[in-house]
């Protein structure tokens, strides 16, 4: 699908924030967050602003991508800046049809030319490893705790830096961590949805538990 990918205009803010919210309810959890985090993570220090993205098709925006900082520490606690970004999403209607990867390599590009050697999430692979994801444990890249889980996912820009024989722990901004009942109070400016189960939360609470060895 063709789409136009441009920087997100403040004035459109709240409408990603919906689409968010939309794109993610029941997904996970019952209800969601991730508008939330969206929300939120604009007025962090880490927040990228040059690297908020949006696509556009036909007037209407249809898919979102937004970047922090992260690091990796390596086994004597070296410093190696990164990027991360979250949450990306595609409006309902128009998923599965390439926008998600679109964003994706748009924003990779940007990154690499600022000289980022790799971008670093937690995603489920079989949305990102199309995108030339790997798992962490292939470039010896852990959570903060030295474990591999199933969901930490990088993206290597300079493979040079992995090279060297050096063992990393990603660190992500704290943005990501919210405040459950600050993001219940904040989920109450928009039409009351029902939270419900689904089976893809299973799925994802499985996963968020499995880890490489």
């Amino acid at each position: 699908m063709e789409v136009v990918i441009r920087n997100v205009d403040p004035s459109e803010y709240s409408e990603v924030e919906c689409m968010t919210r939309e794109a993610f309810w029941n997904l996970y959890v019952p209800g969601c967050d991730e508008h939330y985090l969206v929300h939120t993570v604009r007025n962090h220090k880490d927040y990228l602003p040059d690297l908020e993205f949006v696509a556009v098709k036909d007037g209407t925006i249809v898919g979102s991508i937004l970047y922090t900082k992260s690091f990796l520490l390596d086994e004597d606690d070296r410093k190696v800046e990164t990027l991360s970004f979250g949450p990306l999403c595609v409006r309902p209607g128009f998923q599965r049809k390439g926008i998600g990867a679109k964003l994706i390599e748009h924003t990779r590009r940007l990154a690499a030319d600022r000289g980022c050697p790799g971008i670093f999430i937690y995603g489920d692979p079989h949305n990102y490893c199309k995108n030339g994801f790997k798992n962490g444990k292939d470039f010896q890249v852990s959570d903060p705790d030295g474990r591999y889980p199933y969901g930490l996912l990088a993206l290597i820009l300079d493979p040079d830096v992995f090279r060297r024989g050096h063992a990393y722990r990603l660190h992500q901004s704290d943005a990501f961590h919210l405040d459950s009942a600050k993001a219940e109070e904040f989920d109450r400016r928009f039409p009351e949805k029902k939270k419900e189960y689904q089976y893809t939360q299973e799925l994802f609470s499985i996963s968020r538990r499995a880890y490489l060895i």
